[in-house]
């Protein structure tokens, strides 16, 4: 077993991956934000997340609360703020010295619909350390075929244009960058139905982002009851 390490430790590298990233989103294509966290918290979430400073993991983790992309549609989690969690509380993970077995895959960033980006360990279809994607629209994870650090450049580069091409309205931009952190949005007829796929005509209201990942997770298992 890997010993635990100090958040002293795990700051203290010889290449941390902040500089390079800093670079990235100065090249961004898309809109962004990095929001920014208490020096306390950013310790405390590297230390439970046993990753250095040397990866963007835990450059992410150790600079900032997250970063937000494309007007909010993406938010990718670091160590948290007013309204949004950290990415050590979203993956359960406490005190390392107690803990029994690394998570079967690591809750990274979410989307405003709800969708759900997440590193593979083992429980997902997917190598290890690929990141996968939940949509609202498959209800399903889907490999996206990249580590995490060519995820995050994805996203800055622009990626997620094509990606949600059919999830997107006229006018996403303004209604996506109106919620505040705690808010997603909720789709009705929902997307995974023949009725939900032209999102442009649907129902869509701002909610509480809590109760959108409860609703989605609901419906996911329900589907999956009926179809056994």
């Amino acid at each position: 077993m890997t010993p635990t390490r100090s958040a002293d430790e795990l700051l203290g590298v010889d290449s941390p991956a902040w500089p390079w990233l800093e670079t990235l989103l100065a090249g961004a294509v898309v809109d962004f934000k990095v929001l920014s966290a208490d020096d306390t918290s950013k310790r405390d979430v590297l230390f439970r997340l046993q990753v250095t400073a040397a990866s963007t993991l835990g450059a992410i983790a150790s600079n900032g609360a997250a970063i937000i992309i494309d007007h909010g549609w993406v938010r990718i989690l670091g160590a948290g703020a007013h309204g949004i969690e950290d990415i050590a509380t979203v993956n359960a993970l406490g005190d390392p010295d107690h803990r029994a077995a690394p998570p079967g895959h690591l809750v990274i960033a979410y989307d405003v619909l709800g969708g759900v980006f997440a590193i593979n360990h083992d429980d997902l279809p997917a190598e290890p350390g690929e990141v996968c994607y939940w949509g609202p629209d498959t209800l399903d994870w889907t490999p996206l075929g990249a580590g995490h650090t060519a995820f995050v450049e994805w996203l800055v580069r622009g990626g997620a244009t094509e990606f949600y091409r059919e999830l997107r309205w006229p006018g996403w931009e303004e209604e996506v960058a109106a919620l505040s952190l705690d808010e997603g949005i909720s789709v009705y007829p929902f997307l995974f139905t023949e009725e939900g796929r032209n999102i442009a005509t649907a129902a869509r209201k701002a909610v509480p982002f809590r109760e959108l990942l409860f609703l989605n997770e609901h419906m996911a298992k329900s589907l999956s009851a009926r179809s056994e």
